[in-house]
């Protein structure tokens, strides 16, 4: 193996002892924050807490029912939405636009500020827009950033209340919303993210309010270099499992994403946080093993792709190497940054995907067919490899119960999962969280193939790699991910409504009908484990997990990523 592989399994390795190691300590930290049991903080944002309740008038002792729960979650959603598309549709008008305002010449029209208002609202982020030629300081910080805080912790509340769902018995309550939120911002993401912007900013990222600095080049040409208030907004976009970028070119730019430091650290904050819900799992239902077993075959799927992105980069275009005009001993480096290589930016695709945070270093669009096609493939798994905060676990968790209804079928037994029956209703609610990805994903790509307006954002390339591009965008809006084959050119009326239906039903109507089913375990009494009882935190369930994820997904997905990336790799490979 070339010194150059070995350096990407080390990279890697590296990269998940460090989230092995943390999933422990940091799943109880969050136990203890949404259990209300003490925690070394709490001399700090007790007060703060009650201060809210008290201006808020919100009964932290009173809990909610699943229909509570998602009446508050959704409207707490759509408010910041609205207040959003006010922020960027009259941001020429606010304070700090002198600061950069001459330089944002892409209009901020009505329909790009709607999506991108739904876009940060749902943590997806998409940008159909270069952040520093359309966004004030103001919007970036007061608006996207500060969504980026409320929506991350109002998916992260939701993935509290479906735990709970499952640890509780014979109750229809769930907690309640508003200090689930509250807790999650002010134990959770606001001191990490304190902490992880000064490391950004002591590594080089500025934060700053200075106009954009003009400047000669060597060869004597003028060239803007835009600054401004950049470590405010990574750190927490890449926490709350958000994604979007300062910049139009997002982490491959310098100021964002600095040094191969920065880029490991931005990584592990996509990913810890989601990976630790599987300790609390574990805790609040009193099974460790439980979560561990969700946790490990995540991180195996996790692995798996790191694996083969890392091969098919690593490998390079074969038609570039035969026609002798590049030597790829590097591997595929098109559209990527030579201070990361290959390695960092395999971990950032497969990070960023997984994790559903479309924050990447290098240009997808870029990659070999198949390199490219594996964060698609991630994003049509389902969040289910880590996943967005919160929402994650309850993808996995989805996946779980079906692989428990297969089993179930083939032994003659009514299936449960932790001693809860899962029954006709149960089995609904789980048939329509999985049918809602194939119909918005697959339907919404037909339209884009057959209608001018799908076709007219075709601009860079054609055949199956713009297949691949329409299929990625509905995709990683679906996926509340963010991230795009830049070759497709989104900024338009068509792809700014479109898209921003896919997010709509990708946040809520996946997160409603899991509320839903947490109402009904939680309702239900536990059931004693029994011999016929099918074993739920063991290495052959684990197995069954993840040929159910794959098995579900390619019965969905598999024609369409043949008629994309498979059929490209066959043409460039033939």
């Amino acid at each position: 193996m070339e010194s150059s592989s070995w350096s990407s399994v080390a990279q890697y390795a590296v990269f998940l002892a460090v989230v092995v190691l943390l999933v422990k300590p940091i799943g109880a930290y969050i136990t203890r924050v949404f259990e209300r049991q003490p925690t070394f903080l709490d001399f700090l944002f007790r007060p703060i807490e009650r201060l809210i309740y008290k201006i808020t008038r919100v009964d932290a002792g009173l809990e909610m029912n699943w229909r509570e729960y998602a009446i508050s979650f959704v409207t707490f959603s759509f408010v910041g939405t609205f207040l959003l598309f006010l922020i960027l549709k009259t941001q020429s008008i606010l304070p700090l636009f002198s600061l950069n305002g001459e330089f944002l010449v892409t209009p901020m029209t009505a329909d790009l500020a709607f999506n991108t208002a739904i876009s940060f609202a749902t943590t997806t982020t998409w940008q159909a827009y270069g952040g520093e030629t359309t966004m004030s300081y103001l919007s970036q910080v007061i608006g996207l950033t500060v969504q980026n805080f409320l929506a991350g912790a109002g998916g992260l509340a939701i993935g509290i209340a479906f735990i709970r769902g499952l640890a509780r018995r014979d109750t229809d309550l769930l907690g309640n919303f508003w200090v689930d939120l509250v807790r999650g911002l002010l134990w959770i993401l606001l001191p990490l993210s304190i902490i992880g912007s000064l490391l950004l900013v002591w590594q080089g990222v500025p934060a700053n309010f200075l106009p954009y600095t003009q400047v000669t080049t060597l060869d004597g040409g003028s060239q803007t270099i835009a600054q401004g208030p950049i470590a405010v907004l990574e750190f927490i976009k890449n926490l709350g499992t958000n994604g979007g970028g300062f910049f139009n070119v997002n982490g491959a730019h310098p100021f964002e994403n600095p040094t191969p430091f920065t880029n490991f650290l931005e990584m592990l904050a996509i990913v810890v946080l989601p990976a630790a819900l599987t300790n609390v799992f574990g805790r609040m239902v009193k099974r460790p093993r439980q979560g561990w077993i969700l946790f490990w075959t995540m991180t195996v799927l996790f692995a798996a792709g790191l694996f083969f992105n890392s091969w098919f980069e690593q490998q390079g275009n074969p038609l570039i190497s035969n026609e002798g005009a590049v030597v790829q001993t590097a591997g595929n480096m098109e559209g990527k940054e030579t201070r990361f290589g290959v390695s960092g930016s395999v971990l950032t695709a497969i990070t960023t995907s997984n994790g559903a945070t479309g924050s990447y270093n290098s240009m997808h669009d870029s990659f070999t067919p198949i390199g490219g096609g594996i964060p698609l493939i991630n994003m049509l798994l389902g969040e289910i490899i880590y996943g967005g905060l919160g929402t994650g676990f309850y993808s996995i968790a989805m996946v779980a119960l079906i692989a428990l209804f297969i089993a179930g079928l083939m032994i003659g037994r009514t299936p449960e999962y932790l001693g809860k029956r899962i029954g006709i209703i149960e089995i609904k609610l789980i048939m329509l969280y999985t049918l809602a990805a194939p119909l918005v994903i697959l339907s919404l790509t037909a339209l884009a193939l057959v209608t001018s307006g799908g076709l007219a954002g075709l601009t860079t390339n054609d055949g199956a790699h713009g297949f691949t591009e329409i299929l990625y965008a509905y995709t990683s809006a679906f996926a509340n991910n963010g991230q795009n084959f830049a070759g497709l050119s989104a900024n338009s009326i068509f792809y700014n409504v479109t898209t921003a239906v896919a997010m709509i039903i990708g946040r809520f109507g996946l997160a409603i009908p899991a509320l839903a089913l947490a109402g009904q375990f939680a309702a239900q009494g536990r059931r004693p484990v029994t011999l016929g009882t099918l074993p739920t935190d063991g290495i052959e369930f684990g197995v069954l997990l993840g040929a159910t994820a794959l098995i579900v997904g390619g019965l969905s997905f598999f024609p369409a990523l043949t008629l994309g990336a498979i059929l490209e790799h066959l043409l460039m490979t033939q």
